[in-house]
This record gives C-alpha cells, sequence and structure tokens, in this order.
C-alpha cells in the first residue's frame, strides 16, 4: 500500500510539473503562430488522446516520465507549401528564443505561485536551539553553546531549522569566515562569533549539514511511547497497541525510542519479558523479534511497530503569515534565491567542491514526494516549488537537447546573423544526449546506492 502511494505521488507530482512546463512552450507557440502538432504528457504507448479545432493531438503516455511539445518544423518531415507559415524553423528568431524560453519561464511561474499560496496561508518552523557542542567543532571554535538560538548565519535570519539549513548549504565546499548571531532564552541580546572554514565539507554527502559544523539542535526526547503496529507482526501478536508506553525489557528499564530499538535488533528470536504502560495500568507480555537481515547478512530483530513522535513545545515553534502583496514579494524572493542556489551547486559540483554523491534520482524524488506529501501540504507544495526550480534551471542550462541548448543556437543566430549548420547542431545533440544519459545513469546509481 506504501509503495502504490509513493508511485501515485510521484506521477501526480511529475504529471504536474511536466504539463506546466511543455504548457509554456505550447502556450507561446500559439501566440506566436507555430502550429503545435502534438503536446504530450508522458513517453511511449497513448492512453488517451483528444484532438482540438486546431488539429493539436493531445496525448496522455503510459511512461509519466516526462512530456514534450511537437511543432510543425521542416527539419523533421514534409510540410505542405500551404502550411510553411505556421512552421517552427521558418518563424523569426524571436519568436523561436520566446517558445523554447516559455517552458522553463512557466516552471518558474509555478514555483512562485506555490510559494505564494504557502506563504498566503502562513508558514510554521521550529525554532533552531543549540542542545549540544561537539569539542574542536566549527561550532566550538566559534564559541557557540548550548541552549543558544541561532538568529542569523553570514547576517542572513535563521528563524527556523530550514533557514538554518539553507544557509549552511549555501556554504558547502567554501572557505573563510563563517559568521553566526546568537542570542540566549528569553534575551534580546545578540552576540555574534565566527569560525573559519576550510573547504567545508568539500567531497562530502551533505546528509547533516548541522553535524558538519558539530552542533546538534535540540528536539524533545522521543520517549518509547508506541504510534503504530503493523498487522500480523510480533508486536501485534504480542498484544501491543498503539498508546502502549515501554517501560522495561527483560528487567532493563528502557529511557527512550532509540535505546528501545537498540534492544530489539540486538535480540534478533529471543524472547523479551515486556513491561508496559496502558490508559496508567501496569501490563506485561512476552515478545519475540522476527529475524530480518541487512545487506551485509547480519542479522538484527525486528518486532512492527511505529514510534508516537512527541509534540513541540509551543516557545520552540514559530509561525509567520502574509498578505497577498507581502506573499508574493516573499514568492519571489524565495523563487530567485532558491535559483541562484541551484547554479551554485551545479557550479561546486563541476568543480568537485560537493560530491556527485549528492546528486539524485527518480527514486530519491519518489522517497521524498511520498514523504512530504505524508507530512502535509505545506511541506508537499513546498517540494513541488522546489523541484519545479530545479527543472526550470537544469532546462536553461547550456545543453544541446535542453531548452536552453536551443536558446543558445538561437543567440549564436542573432549575434552572427546565421543559423548554426544542422551539421553542428546534431554534432551538439549527441555530446548532449550523452551528457544526460551520464548524469541520469550517475543519479539512479546514487539512488540506488542509498536504498
Amino acid at each position: 500500500m506504501e509503495l502504490l502511494q509513493t508511485i501515485l505521488i510521484t506521477a501526480v507530482t511529475l504529471a504536474i510539473l511536466v504539463t506546466i512546463h511543455e504548457f509554456g512552450h505550447f502556450w507561446v507557440a500559439r501566440r506566436c503562430g507555430i502550429k503545435v502538432l502534438r503536446f504530450s504528457i508522458g513517453f511511449g504507448t497513448p492512453l488517451y488522446r483528444w484532438h482540438d479545432k486546431h488539429g493539436t493531438e493531445f496525448v496522455i503516455a503510459a511512461l509519466p516520465l516526462g512530456g514534450y511539445v511537437k511543432m510543425l518544423d521542416e527539419r523533421e518531415g514534409e510540410v505542405a507549401e500551404d502550411e510553411l507559415q505556421y512552421a517552427f524553423n521558418r518563424k523569426p528568431v524571436s519568436y523561436r528564443l520566446a517558445t523554447v524560453a516559455a517552458g522553463p519561464l512557466a516552471n518558474f511561474l509555478l514555483a512562485i505561485v506555490v510559494y505564494w499560496c504557502v506563504f498566503i496561508g502562513g508558514v510554521t518552523g521550529v525554532v533552531p536551539i543549540i542542545d549540544k557542542v561537539e569539542p574542536g567543532s566549527v561550532a566550538a571554535l566559534a564559541s557557540l553553546e548550548p541552549g543558544q538560538e541561532i538568529v542569523a548565519v553570514d547576517g542572513e535570519p535563521t528563524p527556523t531549522w530550514q533557514a538554518l539549513h539553507l544557509r549552511l548549504m549555501q556554504r558547502i565546499g567554501e572557505s573563510g569566515p563563517l559568521e553566526f548571531s546568537v542570542k540566549y532564552p528569553d534575551s534580546s541580546i545578540v552576540y555574534g562569533s565566527s569560525a573559519e572554514l576550510d573547504e567545508w565539507m568539500v567531497g562530502d554527502e551533505a546528509s547533516d549539514l548541522v553535524g558538519g559544523i558539530g552542533l546538534t539542535l535540540y528536539r524533545p526526547t522521543i520517549l518509547a511511547v508506541i504510534g503504530q503496529v503493523v498487522d500480523d507482526s510480533p508486536a501485534q501478536q504480542a498484544g501491543l497497541q498503539a498508546g502502549d508506553k515501554i517501560l522495561s525489557a527483560d528487567g532493563e528499564a528502557v529511557a527512550d525510542w532509540a535505546a528501545w530499538v537498540d534492544y530489539v535488533r540486538a535480540r534478533p528470536g529471543q524472547v523479551i519479558e515486556l513491561i508496559y504502560l496502558r490508559d496508567n495500568e501496569q501490563l506485561s507480555t512476552l515478545l519475540t523479534p522476527a529475524t530480518k537481515y541487512s545487506e551485509d547478512k547480519t542479522s538484527y530483530g525486528q518486532v512492527g511497530v511505529g514510534v508516537q513522535l512527541p509534540e513541540w513545545p509551543e516557545k520552540m515553534k514559530r509561525s509567520f503569515s502574509y498578505g497577498p502583496v507581502d506573499a508574493m514579494v516573499q514568492a519571489l524572493d524565495r523563487t530567485w534565491s532558491m535559483s541562484v542556489f541551484t547554479l551554485e551547486s551545479i557550479k561546486k559540483m563541476l568543480t568537485g567542491l560537493i560530491s556527485p554523491k549528492n546528486l539524485s534520482g527518480p527514486i530519491t524524488i519518489a522517497k521524498v514526494a511520498s514523504a512530504s506529501a505524508n507530512s502535509g501540504w505545506e511541506a508537499y507544495l513546498g517540494f513541488l516549488a522546489l523541484l519545479s526550480i530545479s527543472l526550470g534551471v537544469l532546462n536553461l542550462l547550456p545543453i544541446p537537447v535542453l531548452d536552453g541548448g536551443h536558446i543558445m543556437y538561437g543567440l549564436v543566430e542573432v549575434l552572427t546573423g546565421k543559423e548554426v549548420s544542422m551539421r553542428i547542431q546534431m554534432l551538439g545533440y549527441q555530446l548532449g544526449v550523452v551528457i544526460i544519459l551520464g548524469v541520469m545513469i550517475l543519479a539512479l546509481y546514487n539512488d540506488i546506492s542509498r536504498l
């Protein structure tokens, strides 16, 4: 059921992004007098098709991993004499450039609209409060202390965990001072400090940026309280239910969920005498973890329960709401900053400052899409906007096959007054295909490695 949900959410997400992107091409092409032969969402066998009054065929195909708009073009087939005026290649270069650029621009517009809706509805985040500082780390060198709130990094406000992560992401692979602004609880005095970065996290997979500077942020203790019980699992057979709090196992007190997980994993197939609390009544049962095996064939125990996550204290939550105008300003700023960040990340990856292990493919996209959808509309819409920005930026890269490659050829034509020869264009397309396939294979390899 979970796999089906992931596939469905991913298909819907990709369909939204592709439809908006291709509609940008389609809409501008129509305004430029270019005849559109086909508007396809997906590739492969058509599942459903219809035609409009202009003769355009609309297709929903079997493989929802992209889409395309096919226009009338003499380079792709013979064109009747009376339709030459509607061919893409016969239009002025300005019309062709506008049509090609419209796809990525549509993705940026989608991101702006989505962010605007998110900011209108209000956003909530968790305040970044320091819990622990690792000795000798960047944070320790900056004299950061447990209990302090990180107010800003490099002069940019960090009111939430998300904002802090974004600021740290922008410093991956860099050297120089990393500046912090912090304050103590119930105090308005802000203190400044800094520490030197030296090619920070170069070549590393940026999975824990906060940990990378030697910090652990405060979060509520996750108690050993069961949130979900899997059907036909050892936990269900032992009579455990959602809401039960594990008190002890084999006479040993269970301090928190992590301790409980460690205890179970270390005892595959072994009977555990369990004491737990249900509705203020102390009960006991015998539980035998199922034996599972990791990739290296090491056995571990599993009982089939999920955790009940604790509520964050209200004082650690931070909410923001905006009027229509302010929300639009915030949406434009967020779209711009994320576009610049995406470009900088690509540059750092090409120069070796960011590990290519950070490149993600369809499996990671599917997992994040599903997880964000399960976290609520705010998280899902934020991910949708980020993905739309990434699609827009990547399509503008000057790589033949991508929209950016077509734009590059168009700009050369504007500067020289002559269209780039078909021979050079075809060589460029072949090179572009090799580059894109290489990136896709690397991304898919990274996805499988993470599994």
